[in-house]
């Protein structure tokens, strides 16, 4: 009897290591006490993991954000605010994908009162409703591009930021798909699909831009602006399928051979979305009051002029780019731990209390993971704040840029832009 039960628990543990989803995702709907959980010795281990990687796949865009602009200013310095349009269209797309994704962290997040099944089935109907609703706002950008060009973009360039615009409404499509993607892959513990998305993205935009757009191109065509916009979209459309491909053959195929589901579907369903609806109407209601605000100094900004548009555009870049590449890491890695301790309270108490109490040692027991990442970020980003960032502008801008960004004039509106986001 005992020979053979450790040898099924072996076949057991092989088949539910082979997935490498969650620990507990064998299916077991069993109690977990979030304190059992935090004080697990596997803790570390796995937030180390966690935080590797989510720091490894926002680094990536980060870096290729701010080569592309400096490749653009190399075209024409006057279009690096056209390049902006893109970031501010992402800035509307944030309200959805701070919407429903969000809610990835406490619903599809909780391994300990959802199966996988029911997991990957919120999964699917994150991915579908923010397709669906990235295709929208997609249409929406590339009907409204002169409208949008004439709030976001210097006068003197706004017929070529309209093409640029119309190419890049797209982006809104990738745009939530990767997010919803990522989002739950990391509720799931699956840090290496969002990475595997990165990856692809860089690879290829790296490769297209040197080949097309590069000072030392492929070819005798003169590199434009709209050239960077069409290697931009279908690099994201290309990532953000391979991430969603690797996903569901990872995931969902395997995981459904591997664990036996029996009668339950994992199939996208209307009630599911209901589910997620809940926590994520808060998270979207406050995503849009904000950034609604932040789109509105933007517009004030780009109504000074193409030199504050500009310096604000790259500022930006470097600001919430490189330099918060770690505060974003750290943020999405403490989510996912947080979501699960929250899960395995919730479980332990039962999930029919609508209104739970909980007591102050197992509320610091949950909120360790945040705690630790606030720490990790304070120890980083303090130091940084003081000097590096904004003299990073100014060597950008006032050094590398050759066509008038040396100016004493636009090194003054550099310096107030900096200066200003102390």
């Amino acid at each position: 009897m005992g020979p053979h039960l450790e040898n099924t628990n072996k076949k057991k543990s092989r088949a539910a290591s082979s997935t490498a989803i969650l620990i507990d995702d064998d299916g077991s709907d069993g109690p977990q006490d979030a304190r059992v959980a935090a004080n697990d010795s596997t803790y570390v281990r796995s937030y180390s993991r966690a935080l590797l990687f989510n720091s490894a796949s926002f680094i990536l865009p980060a870096l290729y954000s701010t080569l592309s602009k400096l490749w653009v200013a190399r075209i024409d310095a006057s279009l690096v605010s056209t390049t902006d349009t893109y970031t501010y269209i992402g800035v509307v797309v944030e309200i959805i994908n701070e919407g429903l994704p969000r809610a990835a962290w406490v619903i599809i997040g909780d391994k300990a009162s959802r199966s996988l099944a029911q997991r990957l089935a919120l999964t699917h109907t994150l991915i579908l409703t923010q397709a669906a609703l990235g295709f929208v706002m997609s249409i929406a950008f590339a009907a409204a591009a002169p409208a949008f060009a004439k709030s976001f973009v210097p006068g003197q360039i706004r017929t070529v930021s309209v093409s640029y615009i119309r190419i890049t409404a797209f982006t809104a499509l990738s745009s939530t798909v990767e997010v919803a993607v990522s989002s739950a892959t990391r509720a799931l513990d699956r840090p290496d699909v969002p990475f595997i998305i990165s990856s692809a993205k860089f690879a290829i935009n790296i490769v297209l831009d040197l080949l097309i757009v590069s000072p030392f191109h492929v070819g005798n065509h003169t590199p434009s602006v709209l050239h960077q916009a069409a290697i931009l979209l279908s690099c994201n459309l290309v990532s953000a399928l391979a991430g969603t491909v690797y996903f569901l053959w990872r995931n969902s195929l395997v995981a459904s051979r591997i664990h036996n589901f029996g009668h339950k579907s994992s199939r996208p369903t209307p009630r599911l979305l209901l589910v997620l609806a809940r926590p994520g109407l808060f998270t979207f209601i406050e995503s849009a009051i904000r950034n609604v605000l932040y789109l509105w100094l933007v517009a004030n900004i780009v109504s000074m002029g193409s030199t504050y548009a500009t310096a604000w555009g790259v500022f930006n870049t470097i600001r919430w780019g490189l330099i918060m590449v770690p505060v974003q890491a750290l943020e999405q890695t403490s989510l996912t731990f947080t979501g699960h301790m929250w899960g395995a309270f919730r479980n332990s108490i039962g999930t029919s209390t609508l209104q739970p109490v909980v007591d102050i040692r197992t509320a610091l027991s949950i909120m360790r993971p945040a705690g630790a990442s606030l720490v990790i970020a304070l120890v980083f980003e303090v130091p940084v704040d003081d000097v590096a960032y904004y003299r990073l502008v100014l060597y950008l801008l006032c050094n590398v840029h050759a066509n008038g960004y040396g100016s004493p004039r636009n090194k003054t509106a550099l310096v107030s832009m900096a200066e200003f986001s102390e």
